[in-house]
């Protein structure tokens, strides 16, 4: 076959790759064919797409310099602070359902929105019951055991660990 169309060939299918039109299985196959096994690896390609791929999960990620900001230096109401706090919760939650849809990682939105939910509980009880040590550890415990529930129901370690190493730290600090 002449080089020339062979090239077309697989400029096309990589095309088809790279738009999802065929199955990725697919178009490896056709690759591998065409180029009979020589296929060169793109490396820039890669790091196109690993950025495109992680750029969402940072610009989520900082959500919570953002919600400690309007938490801790604004003077925003208390009402207000706990209403910017469920949108970036729900933000969180929508994101990680989206990345889960589209094969992106979810669970670096998850992360966030389970820290914000800690933070905004933890300010809640401190606005809304100041100097009740027992109504913070009760809120913590429930965040704690909440974790402990996600990691088990979608089989994420580091979410059932932080569960329990927060529930033992909430317990060893009500003793001591």
């Amino acid at each position: 076959m002449n080089q020339n169309r062979k090239s077309t060939i697989i400029k096309e299918i990589l095309y088809w790759k790279e738009n999802r039109l065929l199955p990725e299985q697919y178009c490896n196959y056709l690759l591998a064919l065409y180029t009979e096994g020589n296929r060169p690896v793109e490396k820039h390609k890669q790091r196109i797409a690993s950025f495109k791929n992680r750029f969402p999960s940072v610009a989520i990620f900082l959500l919570i310099p953002i919600f400690i900001f309007v938490i801790y230096f604004t003077e925003l109401s208390f009402i207000l602070q706990m209403a910017l706090g469920g949108v970036f919760i729900i933000a969180g939650l929508f994101a990680a359902y989206y990345f889960s849809r589209k094969g992106i990682s979810f669970q670096v939105p998850l992360i966030v929105s389970a820290l914000i939910f800690l933070l905004l509980s933890v300010e809640g009880a401190s606005v809304l019951a100041p100097n009740h040590d027992g109504i913070l550890y009760t809120i913590c415990s429930a965040n704690c055991l909440l974790w402990i529930l996600i990691g088990w129901k979608l089989k994420l370690l580091y979410f059932k660990l932080s569960g329990i190493i927060g529930t033992a730290i909430i317990i060893i600090s009500i003793f001591i």
